[in-house]
This record gives C-alpha cells, sequence and structure tokens, in this order.
C-alpha cells in the first residue's frame, strides 16, 4: 500500500460526511506504518470502541469506509474472514457492517462482510505456508493471497461506493 499522510486519510472517507471524517479519531501511529506490508489500512476507534475504519486501494486511489464494529464481542463466532480467508486465525473474525456511500447510505442502506477482528489480514497472508497448503512453492502461495486479500477488500469498496 502506497503511504498515505493524516489528511489523504481522512479526504478518502466515502460514506461518511467531511464534518465526521476530521473528527475520527486515527492512531496514534500514522507515521510509523509500515505501509509495505500492508494492503489496506484498518483500526478501531480507540475513543469510541464500536467504531472502526478501513482505508482500501481502489483503482490506485485510496477509498475510506467507516465501519460499524460487533457491539458483542462474547457473540462472536469461529469463522474464516472474508477478506483473507486465513483458516488459522478463525477465533478473531467479526462482523463488520459499513453505510453505503450516497444518498442510499444516507437512506439506512448498509453492507456487511466477515473481517479479522483487529484488521491483521496483512499479516496473516504473509504467514508462511504449511507444507500441505504449499507444497513446493511457498512463495507462490504467499503472493497468491496478497493478491486475494487486495482483490477481496476492494471488491468491498467497491460495493460500498454503490451506493453513489
Amino acid at each position: 500500500m502506497l503511504p498515505l499522510t493524516e489528511p489523504q486519510i481522512r479526504a478518502s472517507f466515502v460514506n461518511c460526511s467531511r464534518g465526521e471524517a476530521s473528527k475520527l479519531t486515527l492512531p496514534a501511529d500514522v507515521d510509523d506504518t509500515p505501509w509495505d506490508r500492508l494492503d489496506y489500512y484498518g483500526w478501531i476507534d480507540r475513543k469510541a470502541p464500536l467504531r472502526a475504519y478501513v482505508v482500501v486501494t481502489v483503482d490506485d486511489a485510496p477509498v475510506g469506509i467507516a465501519l460499524r464494529a460487533p457491539e458483542d464481542a462474547a457473540k462472536r463466532r469461529r469463522a474464516v474472514c472474508a477478506w483473507c480467508e486465513d483458516v488459522y486465525a478463525t477465533d478473531e473474525v467479526s462482523l463488520y457492517v459499513a453505510r453505503r456511500a450516497g444518498a442510499s447510505g444516507r437512506n439506512g442502506d448498509t453492507i456487511g462482510t466477515l473481517i479479522c477482528t483487529t484488521f491483521g489480514c496483512s499479516r496473516n497472508v504473509r504467514r508462511i505456508p504449511r507444507i500441505v497448503e504449499a507444497g513446493d512453492d511457498p512463495e507462490g502461495v504467499v503472493l497468491r493471497r496478497i493478491e486475494g486479500l487486495r482483490e477481496r477488500s476492494a471488491r468491498f469498496a467497491e460495493e460500498v461506493l454503490r451506493g453513489i
């Protein structure tokens, strides 16, 4: 992912107002983010834990999406993340819901998906594959996982944008 500045991150949001984007709480360590190891940028709002945000690259442009986080962690079930599809990190997956962009979002239209609760997908896809997953091509498996994560997260962002 290309490095983003705070103003770029705030300007990228498509499913909230400019005022809401200007007030959202960014992680304290934005400047120290290892952008070259990320396929999208995601975080939970430390001041309002039921809010979360992701910035996904779509057509070489950042698309920010405000998410609603699960209200009750005790109701989480084991599941596979729809973005990274890691079959080993199934305990920390949550349903996140995003308001669609534009008029449909203002009218209450939403879309949801299962995502790693703390947005660890980029780390998961770079995990060294087990022999049963990789055979004799572990590097190829990792590259395919990374590409799949980028495609699936961008597809979700495109669905949010369909509200425009």
